[in-house]
């Protein structure tokens, strides 16, 4: 199965709000699940921060909260007109090869329809993602050796460059 077959899983069983979908093809095993395991954490994560901050000092927490959304917003603007990089699934993001290797883009390359950005392994099989759009890289968004979530943004590339 290929890495294009999927995503087109993975898109269908997200638009056909299924919680679960496992497919059997010879040697190939492939089993596709959705919401619950991740959001409950996230929660949970989230919950703590919340209740601490009022506490320790009220007008703090409002002050602090007034600024970031300013720069937000900013950040937002200024990288839309730039393409995201997704992540096609769930696994731990890796920019090289191997430890000993050089990455495969860095900020600043020109990369071409169907050049390999990243690998991403899954399940112990690294899987290389390939560009599905030409341009320049202008920021990678994540650390090397992190795990990511499918749809997570990776990289953002300028069409124009």
């Amino acid at each position: 199965m290929t890495l294009k077959e999927i995503k087109e899983l993975i898109r269908i069983v997200q638009s056909a709000k299924i919680s679960e979908l496992s497919i059997e093809r010879d040697k190939f095993k492939i089993q596709i699940k959705t919401g619950n395991g991740v959001s409950p954490a996230q929660v949970v994560a989230q919950a703590p921060v919340v209740i601490a901050a009022p506490p320790v000092a009220s007008q703090a927490p409002q002050a602090a909260s007034a600024s970031p959304p300013a720069k937000v917003e900013t950040a937002a603007k200024d990288d839309s007109k730039y393409i995201t990089v997704k992540s096609p699934m769930i696994g731990t993001f890796y920019r090289t090869p191997s430890p000993d290797k050089e990455s495969f883009v860095n900020v600043g390359d020109t990369i071409k329809q169907g050049s390999v950005l990243c690998i991403i392994e899954a399940m112990k099989l690294f899987n290389e993602i390939e560009s599905e759009v030409s341009g320049k890289v202008v920021k990678i968004l994540v650390d090397n050796a992190t795990p990511v979530e499918y749809d997570q943004p990776l990289f953002l590339v300028d069409p124009k460059g």
